[in-house]
Parts: structure tokens; sequence; C-alpha cells
């Protein structure tokens, strides 16, 4: 029989990275926690290290039983009674204690004993402050909302309304008594009266408080691990998931890339593991940080022949950033002239060393393709979960994160949970976000129904009165009026900021940088999608491109198919319309064709973000160039009757076209810039004159003088690119 290094720290009852530091030092070779120990080793590590922590309590309680009684005060008494034959020596404790005896207690007696009075003299001092800072009455404590009314803060404190007012006045502050002051002012004033203001808990606050308490460690139970794939584009992640799950998930998806996020329980020999299969593309980079907050292990996903990549770094940062354990599948190794060190070494630049190089961190070699690997990586997975310990109170009501919500024809509003903590049956009144709702069905990740789920399963719920957005938590709430008060406390407050955003004062000092600057180029758009992930994704990629020059402002986004009301509001506001996996209806076909609004439709990230990028940059200014033609030099100057002022020139370099504009240089300035009104070689017409000819211009201004040099260039509009 063989024993595992993390089994033999349980036994022995130290932690695996102590066991693997204590083997290293009696040159017993192991890579890690999960490293194997046959049955003469175990043996002999077990009697090496038993002894030593047995041996080691009965050494100190002899130390510390001993050496108290031995260093009592008395004994020192003695000392200086029968060693100290000096006068001086033997007085030194008398004058002492007459001066302890009347004013200092017992307990400062050890601390006379260094003969200094000076320091006695500031312990006194010192006790005295104390009981005068304890003999100062500490503020009350007065719970209040804000704003709060005058008249009502005065009946709080207990004193006259009047009397508060003048109190305000003193401070410059002038109100009535129905007016309301707010947080600062009230807190400043109560302070003046003795009291401390605080702002006491919401109705919502106290009643999550008591559904977030802590779990009694009785009731705990083992759970499944939630494990997350996360990468780069491409690299292999849900071709790996199908693999283990035994589906084709990547063969639906548009471009075969990963629009959305997906929960899957996959059942093992030695137990459960729920998956969470993430985009691997920049845009989701939100919808990667949502899936490591949730999850226990993440599996970093990294292509043997692309090695690291700018997403595979923010999906390391996000997995650090969550403290989550990171294991590294390095996939496509069935492909030739790839080189597993090459990536490994990246690893570790970005302090993921591998355990075989002496780091920490467990690198499997898989191949999705072929399969190869795979059971080693859910071998390492189930090790991992094994020594995080995962628990869970399954008696409790459910709580949990929603991975992804949309809104479907026939069923309404969709949300694929994963349950953290608890139970969830059907039946249950569920609180998230905006949106509450009695659960009417449930599904699997298979699609079958289900009565009830556990903690660390995820489960489609049916039944919300909206769409909740993607990574909010939600309750189970035993009484449906307390979760209708509490979900219409959170809209009216949502109301309230959306309000206060609209209608927001623009400062002088803003409005006279703006005009200063220029008008700004502005473009709106309406987004329509089928999942809430997806929306954020889209709307967090388009935000991005707004400039200085140019803004991107989304008006409006939400999760369904492009109505009535989208059209109306992109009509009144000019703005475009982007919708991404889903349909326009008739009715709002037709009426965008009246109101002229456009609609565009796309399956793919990567094709929104282009186009509204050159959409954008066709709202910029072009830049103007101008491209040297010709210079030709005024020799003389002739004042002809109809044609006016004529310039004799001789054209000294390139050409001059008929159409050129021209500049009227005079002393290195320009004199007169524009097209000329005539190009002539005596009294024939000229097209363009060329270099080392001579030739008449007439520009149609009189000031020309002999010596003045007329430039003809070409004017260009060239388009701007987003920076």
């Amino acid at each position: 029989m063989s024993t595992r290094v993390h089994q033999l720290a349980k036994e022995l009852g130290i932690s695996s990275k102590d066991l693997i530091d204590k083997l290293h030092s009696l040159k017993i070779d192991v890579k890690g926690h999960m490293g194997i120990l046959d049955d003469d080793t175990t043996f002999l590590v077990k009697e090496e290290l038993k002894p030593k922590k047995a041996a080691k309590p009965k050494a100190k309680v002899k130390e510390k039983v001993s050496t108290p009684r031995k260093a009592v005060a008395p004994v020192k008494e003695k000392v200086v009674k029968k060693t100290k034959e000096t006068k001086v020596k033997v007085e030194q404790p008398k004058v002492q204690k007459k001066k302890i005896e009347p004013k200092v207690e017992p307990e400062i007696e050890p601390k006379a004993e260094a003969g200094v009075e000076v320091k006695i003299e500031e312990k006194i001092k010192e006790n005295v402050e104390e009981k005068k800072e304890e003999s100062k009455p500490e503020p009350k404590v007065l719970k209040i909302g804000f704003p709060v009314v005058i008249k009502d803060l005065a009946a709080k404190l207990g004193i006259k309304p009047g009397d508060l007012i003048k109190r305000l006045l003193d401070k410059k502050v002038l109100v009535t008594i129905n007016q309301t002051l707010n947080e600062d002012v009230a807190c400043s004033i109560c302070m003046d009266f003795g009291y401390l203001l605080e702002k006491p808990p919401t109705f919502e606050e106290s009643f999550l408080a008591d559904l977030d308490k802590p779990d009694d460690p009785k009731k705990l139970k083992p759970r499944a691990p939630v494990v997350t794939f996360m990468g780069h584009v491409d690299h292999g992640k849900t071709s790996l998931l199908d693999t283990i799950r035994k589906t084709k998930v990547a063969d639906k998806e548009a471009g075969g890339i990963t629009q959305h996020i997906g929960a899957y329980e996959v059942m093992l020999p030695k137990g459960s593991v729920t998956f969470l299969d993430t985009p691997g593309h920049a845009a989701f980079t939100a919808m990667r940080a949502r899936g490591a907050n949730v999850t226990d292990i993440v599996v970093l996903v990294v292509a043997a022949d692309d090695g690291i990549m700018p997403q595979t770094i923010e999906a390391i940062d996000h997995a650090r950033a969550a403290g989550v354990t990171i294991v590294v599948a390095i996939n496509k190794i069935d492909k030739q002239n790839i080189n597993l060190d090459k990536v490994k070494k990246q690893l570790a630049e970005h302090s993921l060393t591998p355990e075989e190089w002496g780091g920490k961190t467990i690198t499997v070699g898989v191949s999705a393709k072929t399969g190869q690997g795979i059971d080693s990586l859910l071998e390492m997975l189930l090790l991992e979960a094994e020594l995080l310990e995962l628990k869970a109170n399954p008696e409790k009501p459910a709580t949990g994160v929603v991975i992804e919500a949309e809104l479907s024809k026939g069923k309404g509003p969709l949300a694929t949970v994963l349950v953290s903590n608890g139970t969830l049956k059907i039946g249950d009144i569920v609180m998230v976000g905006l949106n509450y709702g009695k659960i009417k069905a449930m599904l699997d990740d298979k699609g079958r129904r289900v009565s009830e789920v556990g903690p660390a399963k995820p489960v489609e719920i049916l039944g919300l009165s909206g769409v909740p957005q993607a990574g909010e938590k939600f309750y189970v709430i035993a009484d449906e009026k307390k979760a209708r008060d509490i979900v219409a406390t959170r809209q009216m407050e949502a109301e309230k900021k959306k309000l206060a955003g609209t209608t927001s004062k623009i400062t002088l000092e803003e409005l006279y940088n703006k005009v200063k600057v220029g008008e700004v180029k502005e473009l709106k758009i309406v987004i329509k999608a089928d999942v809430q992930g997806s929306l954020e994704a889209i709307k967090d990629s388009l935000e991005k491109l707004s400039t200085d020059e140019v803004k991107l402002c989304v008006i409006h986004s939400q999760v369904g198919d492009i109505n009535e009301s989208d059209i109306m509001l992109a009509s009144a506001s000019n703005a475009i319309i982007i919708g991404f996996h889903i349909n326009t209806t008739s009715e709002a076909k037709a009426l965008a064709k009246q109101e002229e609004v456009e609609i565009r439709i796309y399956g793919i990230i990567y094709e929104i973000v282009n186009e509204i990028q050159a959409a954008m940059e066709g709202l910029l200014e072009p830049v103007i160039e101008e491209i040297f033609l010709g210079r030709a030099e005024v020799r003389q100057v002739f004042n002809v009757s109809k044609a006016g002022v004529v310039a004799g020139c001789f054209i000294s370099k390139g050409r001059i076209p008929r159409d050129a504009v021209c500049k009227l240089i005079r002393e290195k300035e320009i004199v007169y810039k524009g097209k000329m009104s005539s190009l002539k070689h005596f009294k024939d017409d000229l097209k363009e004159a060329k270099e080392g000819f001579e030739c008449g211009i007439s520009l149609g201004v009189k000031d020309i003088q002999k010596g003045d040099l007329i430039e003809a260039v070409e004017v260009r509009k060239v388009a701007r690119r987003l920076k």
C-alpha cells in the first residue's frame, strides 16, 4: 500500500508544506503534496516525527512549573536582607514602602523594586489622568436616518427646535423648522449636544445579515468543487470540457467560439465536479472575472503550440484576485513540433512554476482531440478539492450566484444559477437584484427537470419577474411580502440614481471648456442581446472605443428581441441598433423602415467592434494634406483690360496645373491662397505649365508684385483613424 504526502500530513496533524520540508531534510525526494510514499518510507517518517512531537511538551511543562515559583518577590526580599550588608541598600526598600503604601496600589509594587522615585511619580500621574478620562461622559449613540428634519432631530435630542436652530445659526447655517439636514451638518451639531450619530441599518441590510450568518460547524457537509476553465481564445477550453462531458458544445457556437458562460455537472467515479466554461476572448474579461469569483479551482488551459497569450495573462490575474488554486492544463500535446519546456518557462515567468521544476503549480499535458491526459487532470482536480476540504450546509435556505440570464419566448425570464449554500427547491421564493419570484420549474444542465438541488450544483430556474444581472447574488426568502418590499425599495433607489445621473447640472467652467474645444462628436447606440453576459461584454468593448474627439454612448442595453420601443428610442436619439444573437419583430422592422433607423444583427463580437470602430472613424473630421506640385517666379506684372492683373511667370520647379490651388508668397509670407482664374501661354489656354516654360497666371487679385512666388498645391482630405 502506498500513501500520498497530504494523507500522511493529515495523520500526523501537520500541514502538507511542513511535511514536504521535513521530507526534504530527511533527503526523501517528493515533488509535491500529491507525491506517493511507499510503506517503508511512511513507517520511517512516522517513527522519525512522532518521538520529537511527544518529547517537546514534557520539557516545556517542567520549565514553566519551575520558573514562576522560584521567581516570586519574597525570594528577592530574602536575598536583600541576607546578602546585602550596605546600609544604603537596606534602607531603600523602606523608603519605597512609605511612599507606596498610601498612594500606590499593590499591583505596582513589583515595578517599584527598581528604586527610582521618578518612575513611581510618573505612574501616579498616569493613574490620575486615566481616572480623569474615565470620569468624562462618553457621547451617547443616536441612530437616525438621513436626511433628517430639524423638528425630528430636536425631538430625538430632547431639546426645543428653537435652541437647535440658534445653534445652527451660530455655525452660519440658515434653516427653518421643517428643513432637512444632511449627514455632515447633523453629525457636527449633535456632537455639540454630546451625541454621536449612527445611520441605522436598513430593513434589507438587517434582513440579509441574518441570512448571511456563519453556519454551525456540526451542520456542514462536504460539497463538490466548482472548477472553472479559463484561458485564451481557441486554446481548446470548450473542446477539453466536451471530452470530459462526452458532448459537442463547441459545434453549436458561432465560429467555434464560446459566446456564453456554461455551467455543467460531471459525475466522476470518486464524486461529482461542477465545471464552468468561460469564453476566452478579450471582450469577456468581466465574464471571466465572474467565473473566477464563484469557483474553487481554476484550470488554466494553455495551447502547447501557442503558449502564454494576452487573455491567458488576464485569466491568471482574475484567478489570483479571487484567491483560488490554479491547475495548468497544457492542451494540444498531440501536435507535432511542440516545445513543452518553452510553455513551462513562460508559466514560470508568471510565477506559475511547475512541480517538476521545484514549484507548486500542477501542470498536466492533455489532448482534447485524443483524450490523452484527461484522467490525470481529473485525478489532480479531485486531489486539490480534497485538500481544500470544501463544505456547505445543505439544510439552510439556498443562496448563490447568477451565472447567466436570458429572456425566452416560451418560458419567460430564465436564470442559470449556481447554488453556493443550502438547498434550492421548487416553490421557493427567490430574490435576486431588482427581481423576485416563486420557482415554477428547475432544469439541470442536460435539460432534465429536478425538484431540488444542493450546494455547488448549477441549475436553470423559471419564475422570476424579470431578467437579473449576471453575477448578482440570490437569496431564498420564506416570506414573499418581505421579498416584494425589498425589491420595491431597490427599484426606487435604482430609479433615483438614474434620475440623478440624467439631471446632473453643468458648471460654467465645463461649459466654457466645451465651447473652447468645439462640439463633441457622439455616436449613440442601442444594444440588444440574447443573454446578460454577452450584453455586458459588448457594452464594455464598445465603450472602450470612446476618444476625446468621438464619444460612444450606449443609451440603452437590454436582453431580448428588438421591438417597437427600441426603434422609437433610436429614432428620437438619432442612434443605431446593434443586435447580438436575437431577432427583430415584424412590427419593429416596418417601423424601422418608416423611421429610417439602422439595425445591424451580429453573431460574433469581433465584427461588432470592427464595424463600430469604422463608423466612429467616419465621424472624425478628415485631415487636410497639401501636396506640392510646382513653383513659379513672377518676373513681370501686366494689367490687361479684360483679364485684370496677369503675372508673367517662369516655372522654376515641378508643374502648375490649371485646376491647382495656388499660394502667392511674398518674403516667405502667404499673401493669397485660392484657385487661379486663367493659365495661358500668350493667347493660348493651357491645362498645365511644366518646368522651364514661361506662362501667364491670373489669380483674380490685383496685389501681385515682381519677385513674388506662386506655388501650386493639391489639397487632399485623408480619413483619420482612432488612436
